[in-house]
């Protein structure tokens, strides 16, 4: 009888660790950062079908890279655990806390139970009703929990984007200042060669926005994102209507993808 090959736990957990990292870099990185009126999420992402941001209630909004079948299973997840608990107990028993643990359970059994990891990673946030009671979670494949402050970025790049944003982002900036700066850190050549020119039709942007007085989640796109894009001229915030063209409305149907 032939004897089972013998892989030492440190090992196995270094091997899915190193696998799920390696997949997630792939993939175009997405960036949330806080502003004066609430948080931005801005991605590269070209397609209008396929999303990486996603509304999940009421204040709560979720972005992702990684593999895309992994995470808008979770995105579903989450949606389903949000309008359970806002419809059994009250509305706002509805957090981004029990979210984030809600997640962080299930990528870590998979995890460690599992043959292979989620190659995900993702972000949870909830704006407050000031800048002091907003919430970040960062969740990684392997469960980790990180409540981040101000700002955090995902997949490709996330190191020097987030070395970037360490250096320029500071506390107050209008969502112009913020959808600027982020699409800046976007746009830098990882091999250190000129930048690249990103247009409003390879973004997806999306903001939860602190003045509406329940459902927070907004997407910006068209011409309304090209004003706030403007460096002669950039738009300070976002005006109250949304973008009129057809398809660009809030909705919670929306999913999210990556490359």
């Amino acid at each position: 009888m032939s004897m089972p090959f013998y892989v030492p736990p440190e090992q196995l957990i270094k091997d899915r660790a190193d696998f799920a990292r390696k997949n997630i870099a792939r993939g175009r990185p997405v960036i949330v950062l806080s502003y004066d009126g609430g948080i931005a999420f801005v991605a590269e992402n070209p397609s209008r079908a396929l999303h990486k941001i996603s509304e999940i209630y009421d204040r709560i909004a979720f972005a992702a890279v990684g593999r895309y079948n992994e995470f808008e299973n979770l995105r579903v997840a989450g949606v389903r655990y949000a309008d359970l608990r806002g419809y059994s107990y009250d509305r706002q028993d509805v957090t981004a806390r029990g979210l984030a643990n809600a997640y962080a359970q299930t990528l870590g059994t998979v995890f460690t139970t599992e043959s292979k990891p989620m190659e995900v990673e993702i972000v949870v946030a909830e704006i407050g009703h000031d800048p002091s009671s907003d919430q970040i979670y960062r969740l990684t494949y392997d469960g980790s929990v990180g409540d981040e402050n101000g700002f955090v970025a995902m997949g490709g790049q996330a190191e020097q984007i987030t070395t970037g944003l360490q250096e320029h982002w500071r506390v107050g900036m209008s969502l112009a200042e913020a959808l600027t700066l982020a699409v800046e850190q976007l746009s830098r050549d990882a091999a250190g060669g000129a930048s690249r020119n990103l247009t409003a039709a390879q973004l997806e942007v999306a903001i939860l926005d602190r003045g509406r007085p329940r459902r927070a989640f907004r997407r910006l796109a068209g011409q309304l994102l090209e004003r706030l894009l403007a460096p002669e001229d950039p738009t300070t915030d976002a005006p109250a209507s949304d973008d009129p063209r057809p398809g660009r409305h809030d909705t919670l149907s929306d999913g999210a993808a990556d490359s």
